[in-house]
Parts: structure tokens; C-alpha cells; sequence
């Protein structure tokens, strides 16, 4: 990291809220400079499993600087494209990974969200650590212009000089700092699950399967690292819900209802549901902070400028983002206020870019008629020939052009 000269008192006191990908990033970014961090993270133990998620353009750039590589490839999965097939598993349509140069909706390297973190929490504990506590969050924030007081729901009370939100959609970071989550989340017409279930007999192996159902749903099987699971990926483009926040219950049962009579596939996802070990459920939404921070406390990931699984840069923006908070951190060490207004200046261009939504959003992924579905079948087929290739490339290329800044890592103190 490109950092000014620092001597030992110079070096902050950072906590991390969130132990997820953006969390886990920037602790060991800023770990490798001499800053070793505090990071809480409400569950008890790392997230296993999770959706696949992606490397492309600058976030590829990132986990290569980030000596992360080697890691990422031993759980890289041989997803090899997508197949769209009717409620009777008849093949309608494919798409290769290759069609688009690996920038299409299957990239050149995916892996789970639970692997990618693994990788991270490894090369933390080789780094030599960080004091990372888990069961533990956020109650209480309260700062002043020389840093942030937080208190514990264990009840211990500590000071920082930088307070880093990473803790996702529903940040307590950012409603406690910022406000309520209302002023700054915009719903983008639905929910989407996921959870792992046993690979079903005659599922093409490598191959992202998906099935557009009647009623503006959804539903498909992904390949996972262990070809004797995959990954169930469910769509449901609906009027937004408070209730079903935290009601496993309904948010299953509303899944039963939308995929009863949706064929082989939606049965068998229907059916391995109430087993999954890494159920999970939440509303399509938005984040649009006017700022970054807020004095001492700053927003990292989904917390700050979340797309939703729609725009699948979410893994980008978090470990993109990560990258130039910590970078900026380093460079400025003694000045807090320049290193947030820095990280926001450097990283606003390329979320603005990576939180695009796809052409017609939710609703061209998600048609209601049989109608629809065909028109959507016949839009897929026309985007796969080859005079469309160009303006393809084009489109799935936007973060590309981002310059990403290069922070050499220079330990401090």
C-alpha cells in the first residue's frame, strides 16, 4: 500500500463488524500493513455453503494482489454455463461460458460465498490473526471527532478510531450510524432463496440448470465443489412482505406455494427444503447511501451500496471496496477523515457502474405468462447469436474500464 510515512502511534485502533467477505478482506489488507483489527460477527461460527459467486474484471484484479489465487482455485467450481429447460427437464436453450469470454452470468471463476470466505479467514490466521469474536455484535455506537465508543451486546464498552460496517443488507451498523434502513434501501420487486440439497439423479453434471415456472417464478439447480449436492436458486418476483422478515416458516411455505405444479425440478427443490442446513431467504433490495461514512464510522459492501443478487457484483463491490478502504487506511494513517473521504472518492465510479441492474430487471428475468416465458426464451436466443456478440461484450464489460488503484503494501510501525 502506496502509504505516507507512519510511525507506531500513528497505526489506528479498527473494529470490523461483519466477519463475510468484505470484512474479512479488508481486516487482512489492513492485518498485512501492521493494523491488526478487531472483527465481530453475530453468527457463531463461519457461514458454510452459500450461492456461487463470481470473479471478474477488478475483483479478479484484487484476489491476484491479494495472493488469494491459490486459495480460490482448489475450490473453484467447473460450471461450464447454463441450460434453460421446461417443466419436464426437455433442453430449451444453452449457453456456454465461453459465448461471452466468461463475462456472461456464468463467470471464468466461481465458487461458493462460504469457500471464498474460508480462503480469507486462512489467509488471516497465516498472516498471524486478528482478534475475532464471534456471537458478538453491535448495540450501541457513539462518536466523538477523535473516534468511535461502541458498546457489546456481551455488554463490554470499547473506543476505536474507525468503525468499519460490513454486516450486510440489513446493516445494525448503518441503522445505528446512519439511520433507518427505509431512508436508504429501495425494494427491486422480490425475494430470492438458496440453500444446498442432494444432487437429483439425471442432472447434467457442471451445467447451471434453470426453469422458468408460470406466476413469475424462478427456480434452478447449480452445480456445486462436491458433485453429490448443488446449490437450489429460487426467484420470486412479488410485492414486498414485511412479515416474512425472519419467519422461516412463511418464507417456506410461500416457496411451496409458487413452486407446486412447476415440474421435476421445483418438486425436488420443494421437497429438499425443510432439510437444508443453509436455508436462506431475503428481499431484493437496493442501497443508496448519500455518503460512505459518517464521521469515524464507514460502510463496506452491501451495507453501503448493496445491488442485490441481480446485478452479481455484489462479491466484486465487497472485495473492490475492501481493497481501496484498506489501501486508504494505510496511505493515510494519521488522518482518518482524509482515508474515508479518500476510499468514497476512489470507489464511488465503480459502484455506480457495478450496481446496474440487467436489462428490464427482475421482471424480464422473471415473466408471468407462458407467453412471457416463450418471449423471454426467444429475447435469450437472439442475445446468443453471433452479430449480437459485440454489443453483448459490451454490456457485460461496464466495471472493466474501472482503474483500479495499486496499494503495495507497506507495513506500519
Amino acid at each position: 500500500m502506496n502509504a505516507n510515512s507512519a510511525t507506531p502511534t500513528d497505526q489506528p485502533r479498527v473494529l470490523v463488524s461483519g466477519g463475510g467477505i468484505g470484512g474479512n478482506a479488508v481486516a487482512l489488507q489492513l492485518l498485512r500493513a501492521g493494523i491488526r483489527a478487531t472483527v465481530v460477527e453475530r453468527a457463531d461460527a463461519p457461514r458454510p455453503g452459500g450461492q456461487a459467486v463470481d470473479l471478474r474484471g477488478p475483483s479478479s484484479e484484487v484476489a491476484q494482489r491479494m495472493g488469494l489465487m491459490p486459495g480460490i482455485r482448489k475450490h473453484q467450481l467447473d460450471e461450464r454455463g447454463i441450460v434453460m429447460v421446461d417443466s419436464d427437464g426437455k433442453e430449451l436453450l444453452r449457453m456456454p461460458a465461453e459465448m461471452f469470454d466468461g463475462k456472461g452470468a456464468v463467470a471464468e471463476i466461481e465458487l461458493t460465498r462460504g469457500d471464498l470466505n474460508q480462503v480469507l479467514l486462512d489467509a488471516l490466521a497465516e498472516a498471524g490473526g486478528v482478534d475475532y469474536r464471534y456471537g458478538e455484535w453491535i448495540t450501541e455506537i457513539s462518536q466523538d471527532d477523535t473516534g468511535v465508543e461502541v458498546t457489546f451486546a456481551s455488554g463490554g464498552t470499547e473506543r476505536f478510531d474507525i468503525l468499519i460496517g460490513a454486516d450486510g443488507l440489513h446493516s445494525a451498523t448503518r441503522r445505528l450510524a446512519f439511520g433507518p434502513e427505509e431512508e436508504f434501501s429501495t425494494y427491486l420487486g422480490g425475494y430470492m432463496s438458496f440453500f444446498t440439497l442432494p444432487t437429483p439423479a439425471g442432472t447434467e453434471d457442471n451445467w447451471f440448470t434453470m426453469n422458468s415456472l408460470v406466476g413469475a417464478t424462478s427456480v434452478g439447480l447449480r452445480p456445486d465443489y462436491d458433485p453429490s449436492t448443488c446449490k437450489a436458486i429460487i426467484t420470486m418476483r412479488t410485492d414486498a412482505d414485511s412479515t416474512l422478515r425472519r419467519d422461516i416458516p412463511a418464507q417456506q411455505q410461500m416457496i411451496r406455494e409458487r413452486l407446486t405444479g412447476g415440474g421435476r425440478i421445483a418438486t425436488t427443490v420443494s421437497d429438499a427444503m425443510a432439510a437444508a442446513g443453509d436455508f436462506y431467504f431475503d428481499e431484493l433490495a437496493r442501497i443508496d447511501m448519500p455518503t460512505y461514512s459518517k464521521g469515524r464510522v464507514v460502510l463496506l459492501g452491501d451495507a453501503g451500496y448493496c445491488g442485490s443478487p441481480l446485478t452479481g457484483q455484489g462479491t466484486a463491490m465487497a472485495l473492490v471496496g475492501a481493497y481501496v478502504l484498506a489501501g486508504e487506511i494505510v496511505s493515510n494513517a494519521g488522518d482518518p477523515a482524509r482515508a474515508l473521504g479518500r476510499y468514497e472518492e476512489v470507489l464511488r465510479p465503480f459502484v455506480a457502474t457495478a450496481q446496474e441492474l440487467p436489462p428490464g430487471g427482475l421482471k424480464a428475468m422473471t415473466p408471468k405468462s407462458r407467453f412471457g416465458i416463450r418471449a423471454g426464451h426467444l429475447v435469450s436466443r437472439l442475445m446468443t447469436a453471433k452479430i449480437m456478440k459485440p454489443l453483448m461484450m459490451k454490456m457485460l464489460s461496464g466495471t472493466d474500464a474501472y482503474d483500479l488503484p495499486d496499494y503495495a503494501v507497506q507495513t506500519i510501525g
